[in-house]
């Protein structure tokens, strides 16, 4: 394996610069320079050191000279590349402090409770001549002379911060002063032995853990066979393909994995793969290989039937390929014969990129159809009911398609030839449905002049009332299509049917599709009262007991069960685009349970305001059409001998377990989570493959198989496994297995959220009992270094929409329950844990590219009120929506530069405003620049801004659910849960911890089988 120095392993006592051509992956000794005495009592930035120049504070600007005041929320997470950031100062150091430590004992742990003598082993005197006043590791929120927490009061018994070197009399880098500023790992000491509170700054913070790495994968791209460990989810990489499929593709929750299924056991982790197999690439990254062996199809094992890879070795001479998943030896085909050299690498490798990238694409023979692959038919069904009219939902969800489909005037993209730039591709169709009580079939032939309408009046029994003119090109029938869009709106004003027939309508949708299959993008704004398959208001908002009742998670209704499989038996998906009447009730979970077993996705509008969210249907509309989709698609993961998969988790429809994934439609946006269990040994010199292949027919018409490929290590000590966890990778996959405990079994929310609280336990003090070197005193919390914000992370899940307990419509819970089956882990992560960014004190160079190019984003805050400042402005984003909120203090000048002349008060900005208008003033186009480039690190939801004006807007109460390092959303804030959870991990070490709901054995692995040995 190559080094383990990651670039975001921070705390491991290295001096570490990742942009340092001749760094070593060597910690280095530890540097120890007397610091200058000054006043260490102060809050705030580097404790006994002058601020050096240049310093960005999130805070008012410091005083001269100095530390900022007690009190500012100042600290400044490091800009440049892993320092050991996370961990120095505050005696929450890793023991030996100024021995050089083995790579093994790398870890991270914080002070909860102060045992009543030294925290800290003590070895070796600090250089002389430091003066006995400079308390390297003091403890801020401790009073002038009372020393250290639990230290005792000899003054040169302080051990020296965890690495970055001390200097304080040359201006530090911003990494090696946060290094100092101790954000060392755990929050509020209990008050056991009379120990002080450890104040907020001092746990681990996810912004910095995104911010540093981003830092460093902005001048270097991240190699997928000499790295081990990803990059963060929500950091924007270029991914250099080496034979292993890039994160963006797939994730495993382990990159080393245990030989047993003890080994596993005991690190309380699941071993699970996320995959996004369509996923977007970024510019710069090479695109994934097309490879086409013309009508024998691509090679593959047959036993298993895996297909050809980099990690297949080739024998005698290359006459025989061994699989590398179930070990069988195949004989090489003819036509692919080559010769190996004497290492036994087949001379023409290089020259073959199913033989030295991780992700390829092969286009396959017809043996692989299930029907004629034709371009894909889109149909978009419209609601055109009373209520749809009335809200300007219709005429909104009109111009969304027209905008999807053609530029808009005066600003025609075009291609190389001057032609027109397509949006969807060559061959693929477009037809036109409107319903209310009956449904109208549009005839947009290009030899007419205007579209024909059809009725269909006959809802008990529907049928498709045309042949040919229902799909057309949408180049060739441009104008037919314009002129019909446009003219919907006024052709329904006057007929107002205000109860939609939604069931009949998707039955005849289907029909039009069957021989093809496709995709319906479906409007609705009423709940579908009329016909067969109607629904009846089943949520009347009252539950008694406090949680909502486990039927309103899923459908009862046999009718639509039937219409969604057989659309995935048809090769048809759709996405709805819901827009609640006044925030009514609308059976997300009957209607959205079609779009979640087709692959499809919904786009909910829970209060559909007509000047403000036109932009962002629009442009959700447009992502829908543009982004890359693939529909008829079957899916199977293959994995090493001595693996198994144990289960699947996303939108799909499995017919028996073991089964191919069988799939309607499936585009880039779209994850599943499969977990894998053992059935034997693996053996420790040879590695776990995986390979995931996904047949689908492309938007062009093109029957194919995409192909990813992953390599882990095998180890027999689960302790090397801890190095090589990817954190994010766990959290998707606890939260896509809780969502489809919660929408499949009868399990409750309440269990949910215990599940996940005792998974969080049991990680920790699997790691605490099993692979902590040294004897931690039992008042510190020990974190693994690849999980230190695993906590904050489930502590998010425990507090969105889908999970937290309290009072909230079961469409919303619903809505949000199958977006996380649904979505990958960079649209989880910013869920999650939203990102917030100051803008009222940005500098000047923010926002603006630097000199290699770069757009220079200011750094993100934690998600806390105590963060906020009086007169503050902060553009808060958790991927679904994207907030503006101000201060009731705000600057008149700073809404002038912001919004333009006139808009110089709160009450004077427009409510509906969904983006920032262009102006010349310096601090608009920063916020403009930055909020473009959060556009371009988005899921499928819409970026569109809107306001939160504290004390004016209801907006602000969700601005308040997503400060979730907060206590709110009916749980702890972020230092009360580490609290909890470490009380957790106390009574599992003294083996007297209660496991609540034993029978959730899939949540909350039990340590049982342990006990006997480890006592």
């Amino acid at each position: 394996m190559a080094d383990y120095s990651m670039y975001h392993a921070l705390g491991q006592g290295e001096q570490f610069d990742p942009n340092d051509p001749n760094r070593t992956s060597q910690p280095a000794p530890q540097q120890f320079q007397p610091p200058i005495a000054a006043n260490p009592y102060q809050q705030g930035a580097g404790y006994g050191s002058p601020a050096p120049q240049g310093q960005q504070y999130y805070g008012n600007p410091p005083p001269v000279g100095g530390p900022s005041p007690a009190g500012a929320p100042g600290f400044a997470p490091p800009q440049d590349g892993g320092l050991a950031s996370q961990m120095a100062g505050m005696s929450l150091g890793d023991g030996q402090h100024t021995a050089r430590r083995k790579k093994k004992d790398r870890h991270v742990f914080h002070s909860v409770e102060a045992p009543a003598g030294s925290s800290q082993a003590y070895n070796g005197i600090p250089p002389a001549g430091t003066p006995a006043t400079a308390f390297l590791n003091a403890d801020p929120s401790v009073q002038a002379g009372s020393q250290f927490i639990g230290q005792p009061t000899s003054p040169n018994q302080f051990p020296a911060p965890v690495n970055a070197p001390y200097q304080p009399g040359t201006p530090a880098t911003q990494a090696e002063f946060a290094a100092r500023n101790g954000q060392g790992d755990q929050g509020q000491a209990v008050p056991a032995s009379g120990g002080g509170a450890v104040s907020p700054d001092d746990i681990p913070s996810v912004p910095v853990s995104r911010d540093v790495p981003q830092q460093y994968y902005l001048t270097n791209v991240y190699p997928t066979f000499e790295r081990h460990v990803p990059p963060p989810a929500t950091v924007s990489f270029v991914a250099y393909d080496q034979g292993n499929s890039s994160p963006k593709f797939t994730r495993l929750t382990m990159n080393s994995i245990p030989a047993n299924a003890e080994g596993l056991n005991s690190t309380g982790l699941p071993l699970g793969l996320i995959l996004q197999p369509l996923a977007r690439l970024q510019p710069g990254e090479m695109e994934v290989p097309l490879l086409d062996f013309g009508d024998v199809g691509p090679p593959r094992c047959r036993r298993c039937r895996a297909y050809i890879n980099p990690f297949m070795m080739f024998r005698s001479g290359g006459s025989k390929f061994v699989c590398n998943l179930c070990t069988y030896p195949n004989d090489t085909p003819s036509e692919y014969f080559c010769a190996t050299n004497p290492q036994g690498v087949r001379v023409d490798r290089d020259q073959r990129p199913e033989l030295c990238r991780g992700t390829v694409e092969f286009t396959v023979p017809k043996e692989y159809w299930t029907k004629e692959p034709t371009g894909l038919h889109w149909l978009f069904v419209i609601d055109v009911t009373q209520e749809s009219y009335n809200k300007g939902f219709l005429e909104a969800f009109c111009e969304g398609i027209l905008s999807a489909l053609y530029a808009l005037e005066g600003g025609e993209e075009t291609d190389e030839n001057g032609e027109p730039k397509r949006r969807i591709p060559l061959g693929a169709k477009v037809g036109f449905v409107t319903y209310d009580k009956d449904i109208h079939f549009y005839n947009c032939n290009p030899a007419l002049e205007q579209a024909q309408m059809m009725i269909m009046p006959d809802i008990e029994d529907p049928f498709v009332p045309l042949n040919d003119g229902l799909f057309v090109d949408p180049y060739e029938s441009k104008a037919v299509i314009t002129s019909l869009l446009a003219r919907l709106p006024t052709l329904f004003a006057d007929i107002k049917n205000p109860e939609p027939a939604l069931l009949p309508t998707l039955t005849s949708c289907l029909a039009a599709l069957e021989k093809t299959g496709g995709k319906v993008v479906c409007s609705l704004s009423a709940l579908p009262t009329w016909g067969p398959g109607r629904l009846f208001m089943r949520d009347d908002g009252k539950y008694p007991g406090g949680e909502v009742d486990k039927k309103l998670f899923s459908t009862e209704h046999p009718a639509w069960k039937k219409v969604a499989e057989k659309m995935v038996a048809a090769g048809v998906g759709i996405d709805f685009f819901l827009a609640a009447p006044s925030g009514g009730y609308l059976d997300i979970a009957t209607i959205g349970h079609v779009a979640s077993t087709t692959g499809g996705e919904t786009f909910y509008y829970p209060n559909f305001v007509a000047g403000r969210d036109n932009a962002k249907l629009s442009l959700e509309i447009k992502h829908t059409v543009t982004r890359e989709t693939g529909y008829q698609a079957l899916m199977k993961v293959r994995c090493s001998n001595g693996l198994q998969i144990s289960a699947y988790h996303g939108n799909f429809i499995q017919h028996t377990f073991g089964a191919d994934l069988e799939i309607g439609v499936i585009d880039a946006d779209k994850a599943v989570g499969v977990t894998f269990g053992y059935d034997g040994k693996l053996d420790a010199k040879l590695d776990a493959h995986f390979q995931s292949a996904l047949l689908y027919t492309t938007a062009s018409g093109q029957r194919r198989v995409r192909c990813c490929n992953v390599i882990a290590s095998v180890s027999e000590n689960a302790r090397e496994c801890m190095k090589f966890v990817d954190q994010d990778a766990v959290y998707t996959i606890l939260a896509k297995d809780a969502a489809s405990k919660l929408a499949s079994t009868s399990t409750s929310l309440k269990d949910i959220r215990l599940g996940l609280t005792e998974k969080t336990i049991d990680v920790l003090a699997g790691y605490r009992k099993n692979f902590s070197s040294q004897s931690h005193p039992p008042g510190q919390l020990v974190m693994p270094e690849k999980l230190k914000e695993f906590s904050m992370y489930m502590l998010g899940l425990i507090k969105c929409r889908a999970f937290k307990g309290g009072n909230e419509t079961s469409d919303r819970r619903v809505h949000e329950m199958r977006m996380i089956r649904s979505i990958g882990a960079p649209e989880l992560s910013l869920y999650v844990y939203p990102r917030m960014i100051p803008i009222h004190n940005l500098n000047p160079e923010d926002g603006f590219p630097d000199e290699a190019g770069h757009l220079k984003v200011p750094t993100a805050i934690r998600t806390s009120f105590s963060r906020v400042e009086p007169g503050g402005v902060y553009l808060v984003d958790n991927g679904q929506q994207c907030l503006l909120w101000f201060h009731s203090q705000t600057s008149p000048n700073l809404l002038v530069d912001l919004f333009g002349e006139g808009k110089d008060s709160l009450n004077a900005l427009d409510p509906y405003s969904s983006s920032l208008p262009v102006l010349q003033t310096h601090l608009n186009a920063q916020v403009r620049n930055i909020i473009e480039f959060l556009k371009t690190m988005r899921g499928s939801k819409a970026l569109t801004i809107q306001l939160a004006r504290q004390g004016i807007d209801g907006a602000e109460y969700e601005f308040a659910r997503m400060l979730i390092e907060d206590r709110n959303n009916e749980a702890q804030s972020y230092v009360d849960w580490l609290v909890h959870i470490h009380k957790g991990v106390q009574l599992e070490l003294a083996g007297q911890r209660r496991k609540e709901g034993d029978e959730q054995s899939s949540l909350a692995s039990t340590f049982q089988g342990l006990r006997p040995q480890y006592w």
